[in-house]
């Protein structure tokens, strides 16, 4: 990872145009090739950014962060203050609690219980940006990548994002699509997964280990 801290303004050209006025800056580039721009605020979430496959070019005074679809990331650079590289190695990933662990458990026993005809292809399938929970086919033979979580936010969403973005490149798995399965998913996550085409699947964790309610139904 690169680690870059610069006084610069950034420039979006693409289908739609936005523009960063002159100001300090982090630059991140990952070893996936990703570009983002962070300000020191907004937690986690990014100025603006670029998705690989991209590629950089370096003049002096300015970088080109551009997409295989031509749209372009335009950093301008007036002073460098930070550049530095380093090795992070491969994440193990993010180590689940003992619900979500459970839940993955369960739902790889029972893949149908997020769409029949669903089988398991493995558990953890491993991606370079980490681990996805599972990796299932669907009733055609499609690939499905199933993002899992207790409560699922637009943190979750973004992950899944991310791990699809990875793995529809891949030819021998593309066309891949996603699945967010929780036993609660809040209404912004929603909107935008259904947005990205994702589908959301709330999952009920009691039916799941074989447990009754004892409320009282109609039927």
């Amino acid at each position: 990872m690169r680690l870059v801290i610069a006084r610069c303004s950034v420039d979006y050209i693409g289908r739609l145009t936005a523009h960063l006025p002159t100001a300090n800056r982090l630059l991140m580039v990952k070893a996936d090739g990703s570009v983002s721009i962070h300000a020191d605020d907004r937690a986690y979430k990014p100025l603006n950014w670029m998705s690989p496959p991209c590629r950089i070019e370096e003049a002096p005074g300015v970088w080109r962060v551009v997409n295989k679809a031509g749209e372009e990331l335009r950093i301008t650079l007036e002073e460098v203050l930070h550049d530095s590289s380093h090795e992070l190695g491969v994440d193990p990933g993010l180590r689940k609690d003992g619900v979500e662990a459970h839940l993955q458990e369960l739902l790889a026993a029972s893949p149908g219980v997020l769409r029949e005809g669903y089988t398991l292809v493995r558990r953890e399938f491993p991606t370079a940006i980490g681990p996805v929970d599972l990796f299932c086919r669907d009733a055609g033979g499609g690939s499905v990548a199933v993002e899992i979580k207790r409560r699922a936010g637009i943190d979750a969403v973004e992950q899944l994002t991310r791990y699809l973005e990875l793995l529809n490149r891949d030819p021998l798995l593309a066309p891949v699509a996603g699945v967010l399965a929780a036993q609660s998913i809040a209404p912004q996550a929603r909107t935008l997964a259904e947005d990205r085409d994702i589908r959301c699947v709330v999952v009920d964790y009691d039916a799941l280990r074989g447990i009754e309610r004892d409320e009282l139904t109609l039927f």
